[in-house]
């Protein structure tokens, strides 16, 4: 059996779908954009700073489901621009030093106008 997960230390999904869903031993977690949890307005004008958001979002969400990030065993990353992906790999590496596995992808366009989406699979503590 699933159980949903929330946090009010992660933005409320904009949409009709849960922050994670912890089925048996794994959390998977919606897409998180850089919105901030306490406005819900996008946070950063530029991939840094959007990456540490969502990142930052991750964690919280992991944290409630009773994982955490260095329990990740798969991240896929969604990028606005593909020109974004080193400064994008520069802050990734500082929160998920586990390197789990990972696809990463140039879109088209992202919810808000993020500049960055990023979801995960993850194992629970």
């Amino acid at each position: 059996m699933s159980q949903k997960v929330y946090t009010k230390n992660a933005p409320e999904a904009i949409g009709p779908y849960s922050q994670a869903i912890v089925s048996g031993n794994l959390v998977f977690t919606s897409g998180q954009i850089p919105l901030n949890p306490e406005t819900g307005v996008l946070e950063g004008n530029n991939i840094t700073e959007q990456t540490h958001r969502v990142c930052k979002n991750l964690k919280a969400v992991l944290e409630e489901s009773g994982s955490s990030l260095q329990k990740v065993v798969k991240t896929v990353c969604f990028l606005n621009e593909m020109a974004d992906f080193a400064e994008f790999n520069a802050v990734y590496a500082e929160y998920f030093t586990g390197k789990p596995a990972r696809s990463c992808v140039a879109v088209k366009e992202l919810p808000r106008g993020a500049l960055v989406e990023v979801e995960v699979i993850a194992e629970r503590e």
